[in-house]
């Protein structure tokens, strides 16, 4: 089995973010990067179904040159080889994003192709099934569970409430995967010294036969959010106060 996994570089958790001096995007100079969390479960997924049926895993990141540390990290997991677009400027468009990583899918043809439900940066949802539209592979999103058969897979999705369904379909097929569907496994010593000798193959979008990531929508500024103190009192007996403290954590403050 051919397994595809989309992943994607995103600052480290810990990284403290600041305002770059443009006023449109974040200061970039000294953060540290990892693999976005949605991503790393979708490697996950795809490692441990080569590891029950064999085959090979392809780790796919779009990004500028630094993004070669986070493939580095997945092949170090497991991963056979890796493709590197090297793109400077991805952009906030998740079609022209798609349009990219489509162009490098088609060439390897693979059985299955598996991305993050959402990438932790901008919280983009969009790409992987728009993904699936271009590659005209059948699709399923927040995916639980996989098991495969002969020709085709079952997936677990899950739904709102407590629901989740289950679904057959035929492979090729391409899945967005839900955080929390495996438990993260590290990168071993022999992992990292491997890493080093498998293959990255490295395209820029033209090579690809397509234009830039980069699209017509543009950050027009982005600031971090006024810290703002107030106190408010409940007048009324104990019972009424009660009350409307309960109202207000419910429907201002949402802990309830």
């Amino acid at each position: 089995m051919k397994i595809v996994v989309a992943i994607k570089q995103v600052p480290a958790r810990d990284s403290q973010l600041r305002i770059a001096s443009s006023g449109k995007w974040i200061d970039e100079a000294d953060l540290a990067y990892e693999i976005d969390e949605p991503g790393a479960y979708a490697l996950e997924e795809g490692l441990q179904l080569k590891e029950k049926h064999g085959g090979e895993v392809i780790a796919l990141c779009a990004g500028p040159p630094r993004a070669a540390q986070t493939i580095r990290e997945a092949l170090a997991k497991g991963a056979d080889r890796a493709i590197h677009i090297e793109e400077e400027d991805l952009g906030l468009d998740p079609l022209a994003t798609a349009r990219l990583l489509a162009a490098a899918i088609a060439i390897e043809t693979p059985d299955l192709v598996l991305t993050g439900l959402q990438s932790d940066d901008l919280g983009q949802g969009q790409t992987g099934v728009i993904l699936a539209e271009l590659l005209g592979l059948p699709h399923a999103a927040i995916v639980m569970e996989v098991a495969v058969a002969d020709g085709s897979i079952r997936v677990k999705r899950e739904l709102e409430d407590g629901w989740f369904q289950h679904v057959e379909m035929p492979l090729p097929a391409l899945l967005t995967v839900q955080s929390g569907i495996r438990k993260l496994r590290y990168a071993t010593l022999m992992g990292i010294k491997k890493a080093r000798t498998k293959p990255v193959r490295r395209v820029t979008a033209a090579e690809l036969g397509g234009a830039s990531a980069a699209s017509g929508a543009v950050i027009d500024r982005v600031y971090l959010p006024a810290r703002t103190r107030r106190a408010q009192l409940f007048d009324g007996s104990p019972r009424e106060a009660a009350a409307l403290l309960v109202d207000k954590l419910k429907f201002e403050a949402r802990v309830l």
